[in-house]
């Protein structure tokens, strides 16, 4: 087996009692009970369209260095999705997809990446990427990273997934998919600030006339999927998406799977359909 990515300190399984807690109005702090005693959780994630809501069985950890202010004593990181008799670990905290990616980065353990040199958080444009450097062949690349916690047997609204019928579909044949989340009207974007980055991407790499590598990596955290797309939901992110790849802009999706005894490890490169 080789080595973890990364393990989680002192992770505890626990139910989320409410979200948005009763003492703290916050739709990022949720109520838990540990050990009979109630304490308050962030949720980066919100409610991961259900995975981190009323009810649902999450991995929490010890906030160990709380900010001022905080009342929060314990983080969401994982959620334990329950599907046909099995459990799945996702990774649903967004900023640990970018602490994936710095891993394999460090170790030259990226697949599609390898590196001499590398910084996070850099501005091209008028966006903040998650990574930027110089990859083994001297050229200069600039990365983002985006969380994928979300999969399905059908890539379709919520309301349209009972019109569909999917038994036959093993239960590791799912269909990873990026972005989902509230939205007001269904022809808005989900995500504005993603769009923006895979726009700002397809500049780069277009305008960099092929010196600069623009790579979007979607880092799906968990394994019942076996391909990952653009979803159907958001058609103006996909379109944006077979957009840039089209003009040179890379995109890719890492898997990798967690325990419940908080380790993450690296798992396969998943297959990206950007077809329409």
């Amino acid at each position: 087996m080789s080595e973890p990515l990364l393990t989680l300190s002192s992770p505890q399984v626990v139910r989320i009692i409410k979200r948005p807690s009763m003492h703290c109005k916050t739709p990022y702090v949720a109520d838990i009970i540990i050990d009979g005693k109630a304490y308050l959780a962030h949720c980066p994630a919100l409610g991961c369209c259900g995975l981190s809501d009323r009810g649902s069985k999450v991995i929490v950890t010890p906030i160990e260095q709380k900010k001022e202010n905080s009342k929060c004593d314990y983080r969401v990181e994982l959620a334990i999705a329950e599907d046909r008799e099995h459990e799945e670990i996702v990774g649903i905290n967004p900023k640990m997809a970018e602490t994936l990616m710095f891993q394999l980065l460090k170790t030259q353990s990226c697949p599609f990446l390898h590196v001499k040199s590398f910084g996070r958080e850099k501005a091209y444009l008028n966006s903040r990427f998650d990574f930027a450097g110089v990859d083994g062949n001297d050229r200069k690349f600039v990365m983002e990273i985006k969380n994928v916690p979300l999969a399905d047997y059908v890539d379709v609204p919520k309301k349209e997934r009972k019109q569909h019928q999917t038994d036959h579909i093993p239960y590791q044949d799912k269909i990873a998919y990026f972005p989902d989340g509230y939205r007001k009207n269904a022809t808005d974007v989900v995500s504005p600030r993603a769009l923006k980055h895979v726009e700002e991407l397809k500049i780069i790499r277009t305008t960099s006339e092929g010196e600069m590598r623009a790579i979007l990596c979607f880092m799906v955290q968990r394994t019942d999927a076996k391909v990952f797309q653009p979803s159907n939901i958001d058609l103006t992110y996909k379109k944006a998406v077979l957009d840039a790849a089209n003009h040179g802009v890379e995109i890719y999706a890492v898997q990798v799977q967690w325990t419940k005894e908080g380790m993450c490890m690296f798992h396969r490169m998943l297959p990206v359909n950007l077809s329409e």
